[in-house]
């Protein structure tokens, strides 16, 4: 009988560790497929992405309205970018309607916000049906300009804001800037 335990007690001991391994690993394969399967199904409504989409749509109207297709799809991706950084807002029309307060005076990211406020409704409908259509490219089909991979800011050609930042690129009136 004691030659026995002997023989055993070392074969269940082996055991229970199998099982703790086996059951680790069945543990960490769930938690992975939970994850995957989270990330599968945005949060995202219907609403909230036409949202984005009308946010992403003003601000290349009233930014880019009457540049090319190239000029347009550029600030959206600024916007985009911006979202996606973690150093603005992470939702786009936060970013598009973001204020900063600099020594008692209020401004705002895109310019047109402050200025154009109480107009928010474009006048151009042919205008702004195209920036529609180019929100779309950009935002849910991932339309991107290589040269912009990087940028967060960019001004008009006929504007000089002093900016120490790396210029990447000239689209149309704007010039881009990386961080």
């Amino acid at each position: 009988m004691l030659k026995f335990l002997k023989i055993s007690l070392p074969l269940i001991a082996v055991f229970i560790l199998i099982n703790i391994v086996v059951q680790g690993i069945t543990y960490k394969f769930d938690q992975l497929r939970d994850q995957q399967n989270s990330m599968k199904y945005s949060t995202v409504t219907a609403e909230m992405r036409d949202q984005q989409l009308d946010c992403l749509a003003k601000n290349i109207y009233y930014e880019a309205g009457h540049e090319a297709f190239e000029g347009k799809a550029a600030v959206a991706q600024v916007t985009i970018n911006r979202a996606n950084s973690g150093r603005f807002p992470t939702d786009i029309c936060k970013v598009v309607y973001q204020k900063n307060v600099v020594y008692d005076r209020v401004l705002c990211q895109f310019s047109w916000y402050c200025e154009t406020a109480t107009i928010m409704r474009p006048k151009n409908l042919a205008v702004y049906k195209e920036c529609q259509e180019v929100a779309k490219k950009v935002l849910l089909e991932g339309f991107r300009l290589p040269s912009l991979k990087t940028a967060m800011y960019y001004h008009a050609d006929y504007v000089n804001p002093g900016w120490n930042k790396r210029k990447i690129a000239q689209i149309g009136r704007h010039i881009f800037y990386a961080d």
